[in-house]
């Protein structure tokens, strides 16, 4: 019999190199929920795609990049991309940025999801408690929202989807 440790690979190949990543802490994993949670009650009003968590492949070309971002979203046009892992391009990914991954998180995988033209990549930074999110224009990311300490942020990828990040963050936890 297996366990589910075992079955939770957090692997991923980054421009051909397989990294092993942290298992996540707690305070990630609260902010990961109250994101989907917000997420998901705008997705049940407004049927138009399928949200997804890690650990999920996201394989752009096998063997070469194949990430497991910390939520996903794929528009409804393009569930194609869902198979026994999503296999192309997500409409929108988002990784929260942990102690050790701040490099990984906003420069090589940034770098990534912009080659294969990701149309939005969220990043969440719970120790400055910041939210950034970057659409692509002419090939590059460009800042569509963002919000620092309060605030709300909106997705032009998921219509109609406002964050407030006071929602997201505890701040008796993070100040």
């Amino acid at each position: 019999m297996q366990t589910l440790e075992s079955d939770l690979d957090l692997t991923e190949i980054i421009n051909g190199e397989e990294i092993m990543g942290p298992s996540p802490f707690g305070k990630h994993q609260d902010i990961v929920l109250k994101l989907v949670k917000t997420i998901l009650f705008h997705l049940e009003k407004n049927d138009v795609g399928k949200l997804c968590l890690a650990p999920l492949d996201v394989i752009f070309e096998d063997a070469i990049n194949r990430l497991q971002p910390d939520i996903m979203f794929i528009r409804k046009e393009n569930m194609a991309i869902f198979q026994d892992w999503i296999r192309g391009v997500p409409d929108m990914v988002c990784e929260i940025v942990s102690p050790g991954t701040y490099r990984r998180d906003t420069a090589v995988k940034r770098e990534i999801y912009e080659r294969y033209r990701v149309p939005e990549y969220w990043i969440v930074i719970p120790d400055l408690l910041t939210i950034e999110i970057l659409t692509i224009e002419n090939d590059k990311y460009i800042t569509h929202s963002v919000a620092e300490l309060e605030g709300v942020v909106t997705s032009k990828v998921i219509e109609g989807l406002k964050v407030n990040i006071k929602d997201i963050f505890d701040y008796k936890t993070y100040v």
